[in-house]
This record gives C-alpha cells, structure tokens and sequence, in this order.
C-alpha cells in the first residue's frame, strides 16, 4: 500500500508542478507532413485546430494504468458471458443482433483518476486520437531527471500493434488473405475536426501494401453482394460513424452490405451494443447483476470501479433530481460530450428534456487535474485518461486536458497530451 500511495503522490506531484516537458510542435508537424500525402492540407489543418494538442503531458502511475487495464479486462469478460449478451441484446436494434465476428478495432475506455483510483466513466467504439497521440508522445522533450525516467505509455510497437488488429478484424469475419481496398468512413470526413488522423490512418494502411480511400458513405453502393466505392469493391470499412445502428437513410448501402456480410465494418452495431451503449454501465455497475454473470472474484472486483449508473425514467426522476448534485446526466446512445448535464447545474427545462426518456444518470468522479502554464501564468486544467484497446488488451494510454463540463478542443493549453507511466 506505501508503495501505491507513493506513486501516486509522485504522479499528482508532477502534475501539478512539473512544467519542463514540452511538446516540439516543430517536431509533431514534421512527422504529420511526411505521414500525411498533403504537407500544404496538413499546415493549413493544425491551422484551423490550434487546441488540438496540449504542450504539455500527463503522469499516470503504473499501477493506475494497471488498474484502468483490469477494468477493460473485466468489462470485456462481461460481454462474452450469455447472461450479460442476452440482457444487453435484448434491448438493442436489430442490426446489433448478428455477430459476424470481428471485436471492434480502437476501443476507448475513458477514466478519471482520484484519490480513491481510476474510475471508468464511459466506453466508446470507433475511438479517435488513437494515431495523433502516439505522434504527439514521440514529440516531446524533457529536462528533468523525473521525465526522464517515465515512458509514454504504450507508444512503442504502436504501428505494427494497430495492422496486426486490422488483419485480426479481417481473419475473424472467416476472411483470407489480405484485404484490397480499406474505406475510411464517415459522414463529411474532410469537415471533421479529428480529419487528420484519417489522413494518417490511410497513409498507414497504404504502407502496408493495401489501398485506401477516405470516404462519405453516400459515396459508398451495395448491389449484387458487393460493396463498392467509385465502382472499386471495398473489403473492409473502417468505421468512424456515430450512427452506431446505421439508420440514416445516407447509410443505407453500409447498413444492407454490413448485415449481408459483404464487407468486413469494424467496429460494428454489434461491438457498440455489447461494449459501448451506455446503458450497459448501470448493468455492469451493479453488483448484484454482476455477481450474476459468472465472472471471476477479480473481475466483480475491477467493476467496482465503474461510478453508480441508473437509467433515468419517470419511476426514479423525483429521486434523481433530489439528488441531482452528485450526478452526470448523459444519454445513453450520445457522444463526444453532447448533451450531457452536471447535476448541479441542470436547469428545470433541460430536465425536463432528460426526463423524456433515453439518459442515464452516473454519480459523479470527480476528474484529477494538470496544472500548465499559459501566457507567464500556471493555471489548473482537468483531465481524462483513455485507454485505446484491442481485444482488451491496451494499444496506447492518452489524455484530453480541458476546461468546463466535458472534454473538449477549445481550450487554451488543452486538448490531446501524451500519457507518461511513473
């Protein structure tokens, strides 16, 4: 226990004090300008994103990162019992329902790190940031013996990591071989803030001897069992879509070729639905049904690291708002922050709108911070720490350092920070 406590005095300690690791934007943009096939369209994007990358980094000790690594452990336990599948599938679209096997590549497991350890506060498919944070950890530079002896997390043996989980999503779905064409997707890719890594991932895929496209899905046509983009057949989308059950009407060819099995899509409206629909959380957060699902002692154990979580509904609302101060209202199929409601600052009419069915309500964890310093002056920003995974096991450690209710790009001094292991 002295041992744990000192890290973590040690990692609270430099992060509220150590200010001597600085990101080499010079360095980091290099690296994007030789990875991405435009070196103009990249200037003129970190151009238009100037809080994408905090200058700075965050320590987490190694036994936090252990502890956040058990929890995504026992989480993806869950989700393979029968008992846990058939609640969860129950009350999920009919698309989530078929399994075609593939795991669902770039997991995000978000945490809040405390006094008491991390607690996991949400989970989400078709994670991004993945690529442009093991950029940003090997742009840093450090004067300080204590820098100098923690490691970015995860970082080494990254891109090799991350073919191998596209290949594995390939060979689940009973394919051979390599895939010919990968599809990037998602709606308006050029007009989304996290563009860059798109670029990135496609380079990556192209060095690999495998082309790319990043594409729209209205670009995509489903006829005669093939999936295709321009008239060129597509084997493998990767998914970047927040549609998680594919309903809008733009989606149509990706949803009839995903259920026909034509195309690998990963991560799919079946990994959403096990994993990342957040309604799961107040399953997995309460004891009882955890203790129902057949999982090892240390598996119970880790999810008692996931905050309280209950779905809202007319039955519990009077209960919930006595209470509200000590909650997070979310809904349970959002994203990216929106939406979501500090209990102690919901108005009457945004109530209201919780209360009209599809939020759940988590007790509040609170976030550790990062102290940095902007313009001459140190001021303290939060945090969260997410863990990109595969298959439950870790790919990378990053962080978003922010200011005000939920994690955001807006943020002087915030945004992405390489995660140091102390």
């Amino acid at each position: 226990m002295q041992d744990e406590a000192g890290r973590s005095e040690r990692d609270t300690a430099l992060n509220q004090g150590c200010f001597c690791i600085t990101l080499e934007r010079p360095i980091l943009e290099a690296s994007l300008r030789r990875e991405a096939p435009d070196a103009r369209l990249v200037d003129a994007l970190l151009a238009e994103r100037p809080h994408l990358f905090s200058n700075s980094p965050v320590f987490v000790s190694r036994g936090d990162l252990a502890a956040m690594a058990s929890v995504v452990e026992a989480v993806e336990a869950a989700a393979g019992t029968p008992a846990y599948r058939a609640r969860v599938l129950r009350g999920s679209p009919d698309i989530a329902r078929p399994d075609f096997g593939p795991r669902g590549v770039f997991m995000g497991y978000d945490f809040h790190v405390g006094d008491d350890g991390p607690r996991l506060i949400e989970v989400n498919t078709n994670a991004g940031g993945a690529f442009l944070n093991a950029l940003l950890a090997r742009a840093q530079s450090d004067c300080c013996r204590e820098a100098r002896e923690a490691l970015p997390a995860g970082v080494g043996g990254f891109e090799s990591a991350v073919w191998e989980m596209f290949l594995a999503e390939w060979a689940l779905q009973g394919r051979s071989g390599r895939p010919r064409l990968i599809a990037i997707v998602d709606d308006n890719p050029g007009e989304q803030y996290l563009y860059p890594e798109f670029l990135l991932v496609k380079s990556l895929f192209e060095r690999c001897g495998v082309d790319a496209v990043i594409a729209d899905p209205t670009e995509l046509e489903y006829a005669h069992g093939v999936l295709s983009h321009r008239g060129r057949p597509v084997d493998l989308v990767y998914n970047r879509l927040v549609d998680f059950a594919f309903e809008a009407e733009a989606h149509r060819a990706l949803r009839n070729a995903y259920l026909a099995g034509a195309a690998v899509v990963t991560p799919s409206p079946h990994n959403h639905a096990l994993l990342a629909d957040k309604r799961n959380l107040a399953l997995l957060s309460d004891a009882n049904a955890v203790g129902s699902f057949g999982l090892a002692d240390r598996h119970q154990h880790a999810l008692a690291a996931i905050p309280r979580t209950v779905l809202v509904s007319a039955d519990n609302a009077e209960a919930l708002w006595a209470e509200r101060k000590r909650l997070f209202f979310k809904p349970s199929g959002g994203h990216g922050g929106k939406a979501v409601y500090r209990g102690d600052k919901i108005t009457r009419g945004a109530w209201a709108h919780v209360t009209g069915g599809g939020y759940i309500a988590q007790a509040i964890a609170p976030p550790s911070e990062r102290r940095v310093r902007l313009d001459g002056e140190v001021v303290s920003l939060k945090l969260d720490v997410r863990l990109y995974t595969y298959g439950a096991k870790p790919l990378l450690a990053a962080a978003r350092v922010y200011q005000g209710q939920t994690t955001n790009f807006r943020t002087p001094g915030g945004g992405f920070a390489p995660v140091y292991a102390v």
